[in-house]
């Protein structure tokens, strides 16, 4: 068979068109989950689903999958897929450059008359984001059994609007099993291509990111207490100064993860100062830590670091100081031989490509606890996502596509 090449203009003609349901005027998106926007959103990429000879099917969660036949169809799908709901103030590529990016590889060997051996399906899963709704990765996370469909549909947004009315709403409230484990489809493997929303490819000036898996993540809040009083008449020596001591904290968190380095990360991203006044010293600073890895060792290392440094500093500052987890999730490592023709299939068309890790949470880690799975990566500009200014290079989005065209012909032989 020769060698096919995806439309680079029509996939890129395709995210500006979806692009405009939401459109802001700084140039963004801002298409949140079930709300009318989404919906209109859903119809267009549906509909262009099933002009390319998709069938089409929505589960209890509103996940939407869209079939191409293929010469054995009693063999289980190669999936590819993502999600087009966005942030806010969000950007054109993030999630619905993976829906396109799949959309575009069924076009294009729709357009040279190409069958595969297994079926593909194209994935569009409901509420990545979380912007509205929380859990965040909501319908990968019900297919993949990480939390109950009950859960999923019973979850509010401000208003008080639940999932299940809004899904109603939309007219997107689908009957099909939603978790694997109520009778959902199995994938024979799992593709998904997004930018990379970070500064590692283009810093390098790489094209392809052959994504190994996805970091660990330890979240915690951390509570520091001392006491109040006034900041002229009490002595430096005689203070009980919770934020300084919080700070202490603050910058062990980041020098742990220079210790785990190259994939430890360390962040506070969240500070609660009491009482807040200018003349008083704080008496409690309530700060939140994210600590991430892609090897679990190191993860239970940097746990173990936080914890002895608030252990010490208390001692040291004769603060209290609490540590409380708040979220775990473990590293997740992607299928080799699906990285492997990640890597093999952007030699092949001569792109630069490097492994990366994925820092993010995308509905791909969800799947990979249960299918083999794998992700690309390309630049986008500044590393910058989940913002209005979010923007990627046409020719980048092109190449990552033709990889994912050539990893998922691979797959699907």
């Amino acid at each position: 068979m020769k060698a096919l090449s995806i439309d680079g203009k029509r996939l890129w003609d395709s995210l500006m068109e979806l692009a405009q349901i939401g459109a802001t005027p700084a140039g963004g998106v801002c298409r949140l989950a079930l709300t009318e926007l989404d919906r209109k959103g859903r119809d267009l990429v549906t509909a262009w689903a099933k002009e390319a000879g998709c069938t089409i099917r929505i589960d209890e969660i509103g996940n939407i999958f869209a079939k191409r036949p293929g010469r054995d169809n009693a063999k289980a799908s190669i999936a590819v897929g993502s999600h087009i709901d966005t942030q806010p103030t969000g950007g054109k590529f993030d999630g619905n450059y993976g829906v396109l990016a799949g959309l575009e590889v069924f076009r294009t060997l729709n357009d040279n008359d190409v069958q595969t051996q297994h079926p593909l399906e194209l994935c569009i899963w409901t509420n990545e984001e979380g912007s509205r709704f929380v859990p965040v990765m909501m319908g990968s996370g019900v297919y993949a059994g990480c939390f109950s469909l009950k859960t999923a549909l019973e979850a509010i947004d401000k208003d008080g609007i639940t999932v299940d009315a809004a899904l109603k709403a939309i007219g997107y409230a689908g009957t099909e099993p939603a978790a694997l484990s109520a009778g959902a489809p199995r994938f024979a493997a799992y593709f998904e291509a997004h930018i990379e929303q970070g500064p590692v490819l283009e810093d390098a000036d790489v094209a392809i990111g052959a994504v190994t898996g996805a970091l660990g993540q330890r979240w915690y809040d951390v509570t520091v207490t001392g006491t109040e009083a006034h900041a002229g008449p009490t002595p430096m020596a005689l203070r009980l100064d919770a934020l300084q001591a919080a700070t202490r904290l603050m910058e062990e968190t980041v020098a742990i993860a220079n210790r785990h380095a190259p994939h430890g990360r360390g962040t506070v991203g969240m500070v609660d100062v009491f009482p807040n006044s200018r003349n008083v010293i704080p008496g409690r600073v309530k700060f939140s830590v994210d600590l991430r890895n892609i090897d679990e060792g190191s993860l239970v290392r940097m746990d173990e670091e936080i914890r002895a440094a608030c252990e010490k500093v208390a001692a040291v500052t004769k603060t209290k100081v609490a540590i409380e987890p708040v979220t775990t999730f473990a590293p997740t490592p992607f299928a080799p031989h699906l990285v492997d023709g990640v890597r093999r299939a952007a030699e092949i068309r001569g792109y630069s490509c490097m492994d990366i890790v994925s820092g993010a949470g995308h509905d791909a880690v969800y799947v990979a606890g249960q299918l083999p799975v794998a992700m690309i990566f390309v630049p986008c500009k500044d590393g910058i996502s989940h913002n209005e200014i979010e923007d990627a290079k046409p020719e980048h989005l092109e190449a990552g596509c033709n990889v994912l065209l050539d990893a998922m012909l691979r797959a699907a032989a």
